[in-house]
């Protein structure tokens, strides 16, 4: 799995988002400036998270972007499947090399074994919430299950 600058970017605003629920709607040129990110690139993404709705936007004067639902009811696994489209490409089947080997019917022993993969990827991911991720490293780290670096 690679992890793209689509699902990076769509993570860090959907947490910028997250961080800043109490102060109102947020825009993307803002959040761009902030999080030192191309304000174009926070757009296309807030778009793709409002359409998965993720987040909401508001017009006017003091318009811009919010959640559209608390931190703890947004995965990871959401906004990266909002930003990226997917989390895990099986490149068998979106890029077959060979008509016949990758075909859905053909007999692949191979391809359960990036089903697995992929299902894994997704129980993490979606058992990690933006919420989750609001706290420094170390608390993080608790909160997910890994164990804490001491340096």
């Amino acid at each position: 799995m690679r992890i793209t600058t689509w699902a990076e970017y769509g993570l860090i605003c959907a947490l910028h988002l997250a961080k800043r629920a109490k102060d109102g709607p947020v825009t993307g040129r803002d959040m761009a400036a902030r999080e030192r990110l191309p304000a174009d690139y926070v757009e296309q993404i807030l778009l793709r998270l409002r359409r998965a709705d993720i987040v909401k936007s508001t017009r006017g004067a003091h318009g811009g972007y919010m959640l559209a639902r608390p931190a703890h009811e947004i995965s990871v696994r959401n906004v990266i499947t909002a930003s990226e489209l997917t989390t895990f490409d099986l490149h068998c089947v979106s890029h077959p090399v060979d008509d016949q080997r990758c075909a859905a019917s053909s007999a692949c022993s191979i391809r359960p074994v990036w089903v697995m993969l992929q299902q894994k990827i997704d129980d993490v991911l979606e058992g990690v919430h933006l919420s989750d991720l609001m706290h420094d490293e170390p608390v993080v780290r608790e909160r997910i299950g890994l164990p804490v670096l001491q340096g």
